[in-house]
């Protein structure tokens, strides 16, 4: 599908890291140079002056990772950043985000970057940036973030903001909440969710008194459907309740499963929080068709019940949005990962939504989607 306005609105030359968290801690070399991996996966909310508001995951990656027969990679270490070095003859190198650890008997890695968050402020309409807030990045500040925060989600619930993220560390790779007044000023709540449950979503608004939230645990063994059913086992979007936000229990019942009439959504997961409308809750979801090494990732959507979000009202196996070439082709020499789309935010607009989405893992992307598209037939 294709829409009249859908264009690129941050890509890695727009980051300055003269201003980032890790400038002056590296080695004063070549060896501690580094570049923008990605600006990419953004959360998005409307800041009360009305302007949009990004948080832009920023992968912050060495130019030279390789020297002296080692594989570097950057890790916080109480208040500095330094560098960690592996034996080449010990690591797998083929994928560029990350590197494996051979031996051992499961599959250990580590990161060839490490992310931060920037709030980039852009009007009303998304399409034009008005500031990039350095003094206000979100940056690692426990043992629990020494790899870097990942993948920001804003929620605004009853007037505050709310901000998941991954937080990476060889301790756990855990779900992590902040909180902000005014979307600008972030503090550190705690651990939400333990090891390996990603793309956490808060929904816009509560249900039946408390908040919702989509979330993603991961794992290599998933029991099968019976045969003939309509649901592919693997990983799905599952839902979890909280009274204050910060302790969640599990729902019950399924939320958003795959679907056994389609590949495109053998993997899944969350993508934006869900936001709600005059017939449920809209939410927007990766689906992921298996392919080399990553595989292709498209955004979904559903409409969930406004009185039980686990319902799907309505759903559609077309995609919404899809990787684009075309925006990608002024920065094709940064290119690194083809095929993929991540969606992770909403604005409501009127009479469209303003959505951002990560691009090939390198850039920000905002698209602006006729309310319309979502209308039932």
């Amino acid at each position: 599908m294709t829409y009249a306005i859908d264009r690129l609105i941050l890509t890695p030359d727009d980051i300055d890291l003269s201003r980032s968290p890790l400038a002056g801690h590296l080695p004063k070399s070549v060896l501690g140079e580094t570049y923008v991996l990605g600006a990419f996966n953004p959360g998005l909310t409307r800041l009360d002056n009305g302007n949009l508001l990004l948080l832009v995951r920023i992968a912050e990656a060495l130019k030279n990772p390789i020297f002296d027969g080692h594989v570097h990679a950057i890790r916080w270490d109480e208040g500095r950043y330094v560098l960690d070095a592996w034996p080449l003859d010990l690591v797998d190198t083929a994928d560029p985000r990350v590197f494996k650890l051979r031996g051992g008997g499961w599959k250990i890695i580590a990161l060839t970057s490490l992310s931060w968050l920037l709030p980039v402020e852009l009007k009303p309409d998304g399409l034009e940036v008005v500031a990039m807030h350095y003094d206000k990045a979100v940056a690692p500040q426990d043992s629990l973030q020494c790899y870097g925060i990942e993948d920001p989600r804003i929620s605004k619930v009853e007037g505050r903001f709310l901000m998941t993220s991954c937080s990476v560390s060889p301790e756990r790779h855990s779900t992590t909440l902040y909180s902000s007044p005014n979307g600008l000023d972030w503090t550190f709540e705690d651990i939400v969710l333990d090891h390996q449950n990603k793309d956490m979503l808060i929904f816009e608004g509560k249900v039946g008194g408390e908040y919702w939230a989509q979330t993603r645990p991961l794992g290599y063994v998933y029991f099968a459907y019976p045969p003939g059913s309509e649901w592919r086992a693997g990983p799905s979007i599952n839902l979890a309740t909280s009274k204050d936000a910060l302790y969640w229990k599990p729902h019950r019942k399924p939320g958003i499963r795959p679907h056994s009439a389609t590949v495109a959504t053998a993997r899944m997961g969350g993508g934006t929080p869900p936001i709600l409308t005059p017939e449920g809750w809209l939410s927007l979801w990766h689906g992921v068709e298996p392919k080399e090494l990553v595989g292709i990732y498209r955004t979904y959507w559903s409409l969930l019940d406004k009185d039980d979000p686990a319902c799907v009202v309505r759903t559609d196996h077309a995609p919404l949005i899809e990787a684009s070439p075309d925006l990608t082709r002024p920065i094709e020499h940064q290119m690194y990962l083809r095929d993929v789309v991540f969606t992770t935010g909403i604005a409501d607009a009127g009479d469209h939504y303003i959505v951002a989405s990560g691009e090939a893992d390198l850039a920000c992307r905002i698209t602006h989607i006729p309310k319309s598209v979502f209308a039932a037939n």
